[in-house]
């Protein structure tokens, strides 16, 4: 198991300065660089980083708060879902309904999605999903989404070997 950084933008209401695409607060290019930093090593000292961005150590750790407060970014332990007993995992494509939104954040809130998104294309929604085996993806899928009011139907792609997971897309 290691640690990596997952980066996301934040919708964030309470952060005044807005991005060009729209998203949450305006990133300037140290922070980015911090962020880069902390995707290629999650546990890389605050020192190092702020050798290599031109900070020091306490501005670093500031910054990199700051962005863990707004919701820009995550530090998580990334495991292999297979070596901590989940061996089960699966994509499943959603058609809803009604009101998407309401839908994918009733699957958000179960514990075994763990990536929900919307999507424009054949699926309404996209729900990663993490489970112990396949009698329990059965009863999450089955007895769990489908009873979601709103869900029209399901189509699952279960996994049958992971070739590649990283959070190293960097930033722009």
């Amino acid at each position: 198991m290691h640690s990596d950084l997952v980066a996301s933008r934040s919708a964030d209401p309470k952060d005044s300065r807005e991005s060009k695409n729209g998203g949450g607060p305006q990133l300037d290019a140290v922070s980015l660089a911090i962020i880069e930093q902390l995707q290629e090593d999650g546990r890389r000292p605050y020192a190092a980083i702020g050798k290599a961005v031109g900070l020091s150590e306490a501005a670093v750790r500031q910054r990199v708060q700051k962005l863990l407060d707004q919701g820009v970014m995550q530090i998580v332990a990334v495991t292999d879902p297979l070596t901590v007993g989940f061996r089960r995992q699966a994509m499943v494509g959603v058609n809803v309904e009604g009101d998407v939104e309401a839908v994918a954040d009733a699957l958000a809130a179960m514990a075994e999605c763990e990536y929900v998104v919307m999507t424009a294309g054949s699926f309404d929604l996209m729900v990663e999903i993490v489970c112990e085996d396949d009698d329990h993806l059965l009863e999450v899928i089955n007895k769990r989404i489908r009873a979601v009011p709103g869900v029209r139907s399901t189509e699952s792609f279960v996994y049958l070997k992971l070739k590649k997971q990283t959070y190293m897309w960097g930033t722009r």
